[in-house]
Formats: structure tokens, sequence, C-alpha cells
């Protein structure tokens, strides 16, 4: 693992430390890292590959709440780990996935000794907060279209491409709509040229 490439601001000593303590695990597309009422303890932080975090209901149905990428930590894997608490998410690999998992049992340790890793807890807390907000905003204030613009300029955003490999039912799965209404939805931004729609991708313009 190359955390001081990753974490330039991290001190020497703290990296050593973190390098001899974690547990580096390879995740594949589409496996389930963290479940609903799974007791957590370790800090989950992504060294490659994207993570989606997002609520299931009872029925099975999936709301997104926002991704993981490199150089980035699962902020409810830190609150639940820290608490002793169940987690209230699900996180899933949307890629090859490759992570670090740092034990609960030195995170009073680092807090405490090095300041780069407070302020790292502190920014992944505060960045996580900022991600609900806009997603709590586009809820209560933006219709069906504008959120699923956002969507997917978020998703472009957090792959760098342009060409996104997404279904409709993936879409629907993660805004909890119907395949339908995204089906439709696309089709209005197609006419209008926001995007071009291509057999299980959608290239935006």
């Amino acid at each position: 693992m190359n955390l001081q490439k990753l974490f330039p601001q991290f001190e020497p000593e703290l990296v050593s430390l973190i390098e001899k303590n974690a547990v580096e695990k390879i995740f594949h597309p589409g496996e389930v890292i963290m479940r609903t009422g799974q007791y957590i303890k370790s800090t989950v932080i992504v060294l490659k590959g994207r993570i989606k975090i997002y609520r299931e209901n009872d029925e099975g149905g999936e709301f997104l709440v926002y991704y993981i990428g490199p150089g980035e930590a699962c902020a409810v894997s830190m609150i639940c780990a820290i608490q002793s608490q169940a987690s209230e998410i699900m996180a899933q690999a949307e890629e090859e996935t490759e992570v670090i998992m740092l034990p609960i049992q030195l995170m009073d340790e680092l807090m405490s000794k090095f300041k780069s890793w407070w302020h790292y807890v502190i920014q992944t807390y505060r960045h996580r907060f900022d991600e609900l907000l806009t997603v709590i905003d586009h809820i209560a204030f933006r219709n069906m279209d504008e959120r699923l613009e956002f969507y997917l300029k978020r998703f472009a955003g957090e792959t760098g491409k342009k060409i996104l490999g997404l279904t409709h039912l993936q879409i629907a799965d993660d805004l909890n709509s119907s395949r339908e209404v995204i089906s439709r939805l696309l089709k209005k931004m197609e006419q209008l040229g926001k995007v071009k729609l291509h057999r299980n991708a959608i290239e935006l313009l």
C-alpha cells in the first residue's frame, strides 16, 4: 500500500503505524462490504475503486446516500466502530475496490497523537455531512428530473467519465423511483440534448 502518496499530509510515523496495523482487502464489483445491523470493528479507508453507501428499506428498496473514492474514509464506519454501534447503512463495491481496515483499538491513539489524523477525521465527518445536506435538499426541494440530472453529474464527477455504465433500473434503485419514470425522464433529457442514450450506458453531452 502506498499511503504516503495518497495521504501526503500524514506524518511518516502515522503512515508507518497504519501500515503496520491495517488489514488490506480487495472487494469485487457488487460485493457487500457493510450491512445494516452489522457491528463494525474497523474503519474503512479506500485506496482504489469506489464504494456506494446507501439505505435499504424492509422491502429491499435502495436509496443512494453518497460514494466513497480513493483517499476517503467511511464516516459511518468511524462512528459505529468508536461507539460500538450497529450500522444503519449498506456499503457495496461499485467496481474492484481496494481498502484498508484500521482496527478500532487504534482510533483513540491516532486521534490524540497525530494532528493530521484528527484533521482527516473531522474533514471526513464534515464532507459527509455536507453531502447529506445536498441529498436532503434535492429530496425536499427538487423535482425528479432535477434530481436525476444532479445524480448523473455527480456520478460523472466521481468516476471522471462522460459515458456512464448505468442501467435505468440501477438509477431508479438509487433514486428510489421506478424504471419507467427514469426511462421517460432520460428520453426527455436526450431530446433536450443533455444526454445520449446507449445500451446499458448514458453519455453526458
